[in-house]
């Protein structure tokens, strides 16, 4: 049985396990050799249960391919946006179901009392599922010899794409999320429309600030792709307008494990019936099209006033204006992802508003006023780089609350980009006078408040006391946190809060909270550094292990190490924004100051194009301003913790 640890760096042992997708695909053995049937007879009939109450299929059309003990590190099984998951480790199975046409891959506790539909993953599934019997169809006319081949493709279809769905979010990293949109009208005479598009990342269990991304003209029936930058589970917004700027409609989307294939439709009289119909699913040959087999997602929001509602059902729509030749028929009831109907953040039947005072300025604006609207080519051509423009509208695009430029962060500063960035992602903020302090040195606590902001992983180890850290300190679930995750070392019973941090300890506390371990030649990677003979012996596999992952970055002189430098804030958010990359949490910064590894084989993880506040938190108004630094003539002692770093909500220290 896996171990907590191993499942939460599950992806990486299994790529090592399936690097050749066409062995597996050609792979000379049945379905039957895979099927594992050593589950529990209660955990198989729980599953095809579920799937026979979701699909009207009889349970024997069904077969259980592969059932696989598996912990899973929490009560969600692993799975994001199912709750509050109370539950360290989870005993269970993952269970893969196959169909005529489609594959089901389910998580479950060891009773099945518990069982959860992994949705990323049963779409990469049925997707391989449906592009390998697509290949056995087309070859049906060979030669025996060759019909003999089909037939064994046709036996290895279910193992592939089940071992395709094993590999989970590791297809995430090898077809990287993004979408496609077009915007449809199959009855009524509109020829243009405006698409404003924003997104909510994905963050922990939650979801960060709404953050624009452009204004885009599209004419009806066009395309345009947007790549990189997203990740499977971030949301992503769109509100329409006429020329005139009068608001039509508003829907919202969850990426998909791979690029994701959107159709907006309007009414008929969008001005007048402001209802919009979303119909998107997995399109992993960007041929603008839902892939075959793949789950299509199907909805209607309706707008009234500035409120929109998702509606769980089409009985009170007017379904005859949204019915579009190569999509499916509107159905009676709405299938949505589970995030928008179980989760705490579920959008079914819930009524919300579509503006506030604190969303980005671009977004209350005018379209055409404050950015410049894009036109969308009529070739299908347009593709847009979605991290290039965060960046380009980094400072209009975020929320109003969230300061992302600061007056001693000038425009050329080397770290501009890696703070701003944290900063909209609500991981760090600056001082009351406007300022950051990028060159003051980085206290422990203050670490720990980052780390805790920054990562949500399975805790490897139990919550410990220490002596110089009270309840009331500030930083103490930070603390807490931080500790529990791994990426702090410890000295006894001692955590030393206000101790400054060495660039050394910043980088033992990535390699050691990521579990990362080298995989090339520890000596040869450390040739990139001038110094490298004053890396201790002890941690120099350490130091190795995030060169080749491009997580080290040197400042001012990018080939010497200077370890045991005390580390400044400035350098502590590069560290910190290139070990989020690393995670596949953020999309990479370039900078200058960046170690390239010798061993570079971490490098490919991100440069696939693959033409691929927390709101409910509560912000209170404290002393411990810029990553908690405690002072600004006020007691920290006093400071009441919050933030990430605490279990009640709230912001880390130093947010207004």
């Amino acid at each position: 049985m896996a171990s907590a640890l191993a499942a939460s760096t599950l992806p990486n042992a299994i790529e090592a396990k399936a690097t050749n997708p066409t062995e597996q695909l050609l792979a000379d053995r049945s379905v039957s050799d895979y099927a594992g049937n050593n589950a529990p007879e209660i955990v198989k009939t729980a599953v095809l249960q579920d799937i026979a109450q979701r699909t009207n299929l009889g349970i024997s059309t069904l077969r259980i391919v592969k059932a696989e003990k598996i912990t899973w590190p929490d009560g969600c099984l692993g799975l994001k946006g199912n709750g509050i998951c109370s539950k360290p480790l989870v005993p269970g199975w993952q269970v893969v179901v196959a169909g005529n046409r489609q594959m089901w891959v389910y998580r479950t506790d060891e009773a099945g009392t518990l069982a959860i539909l992994d949705e990323e993953s049963s779409q990469v599934a049925s997707a391989m599922m449906a592009r390998v019997q697509s290949l056995t169809q087309q070859s049906s006319s060979r030669t025996t010899m060759q019909r003999r081949t089909v037939t064994l493709q046709q036996r290895s279809t279910q193992t592939s794409a089940m071992s395709v769905a094993s590999r989970q979010s590791v297809a995430v990293k090898s077809k990287k999320p993004g979408f496609t949109l077009a915007i449809l009208q199959p009855s009524g005479n509109f020829s243009e429309v405006i698409s404003r598009i924003s997104v909510k990342t994905k963050r922990g269990k939650g979801y960060a600030k709404e953050r624009f991304l452009g204004d885009y003209k599209y004419k009806m029936k066009h395309k345009a792709k947007f790549v990189k930058g997203l990740k499977a589970g971030d949301r992503v917004v769109v509100r329409l307008y006429d020329l005139q700027n009068r608001f039509l409609g508003y829907s919202e989307f969850e990426c998909l494990s791979a690029n994701t294939m959107v159709n907006l439709i309007l009414s008929a009289n969008p001005t007048g019936y402001k209802v919009i119909r979303t119909v998107y699913g997995l399109d992993t040959d960007f041929d603008g099209r839902i892939d075959a087999g793949a789950t299509t997602y199907d909805y209607f929001t309706q707008v009234s006033g500035q409120r929109v509602s998702f509606l769980s059902s089409s009985r009170e729509v007017q379904v005859s204006q949204f019915q579009v030749q190569g999509l499916s028929a509107v159905a009676a009831s709405s299938v949505y992802p589970t995030s928008f109907t179980q989760s705490e953040f579920a959008l079914v039947r819930q009524s919300m508003s579509v503006t506030n005072s604190n969303l980005a300025e671009a977004l209350q604006a005018t379209p055409g006023s404050l950015v410049q609207v894009t036109e969308v080519n009529d070739d299908g051509s347009s593709t847009y780089d979605i991290s290039q423009l965060m960046m380009d509208y980094r400072e209009v695009g975020v929320a109003r609350n969230l300061k992302v430029k600061f007056s001693d962060v000038y425009s050329d500063h080397w770290a501009k980009d890696f703070i701003a960035e944290l900063a909209a992602l609500e991981i760090i903020e600056g001082f009351p006078d406007g300022s950051f302090r990028p060159d003051e040195q980085l206290t422990r606590a203050q670490f720990a408040a980052m780390i805790s902001q920054a990562f949500d992983r399975v805790k490897v180890r139990g919550a410990m006391s220490f002596k110089d850290v009270s309840t009331a300190f500030w930083a103490y679930n930070a603390i807490r946190e931080a500790y529990q995750m791994g990426f702090l070392r410890t000295y006894g019973s001692q955590f030393n809060p206000d101790q400054a941090l060495s660039r050394l300890e910043v980088l033992l506390g990535f390699a050691q909270g990521l579990n990362y371990s080298v995989t090339g030649s520890t000596e040869t990677i450390l040739a990139a550094y001038s110094d490298a003979a004053m890396i201790r012996t002890d941690v120099r596999s350490a130091i190795a292990a995030l060169t080749e992952r491009g997580i080290v970055v040197n400042y001012p002189h990018v080939q010497t190490l200077n370890a045991e430098k005390v580390a400044t804030r400035a350098e502590v958010c590069a560290l910190l924004y290139k070990a989020l990359v690393s995670t596949g949490e953020v999309t990479d910064i370039s900078s200058r100051y960046t170690v390239e590894g010798k061993d570079a084989e971490y490098k490919k993880i991100d440069d696939d194009d693959d033409d691929d506040d927390d709101d409910t938190k509560i912000r209170r108004r404290n002393c411990n301003q810029g990553i908690g630094n405690g002072a600004e003539g006020c007691d920290p002692g006093k400071s009441r913790p919050h933030g990430g770093s605490n279990d009640e909500g709230g912001r880390t220290p130093g947010r207004r």
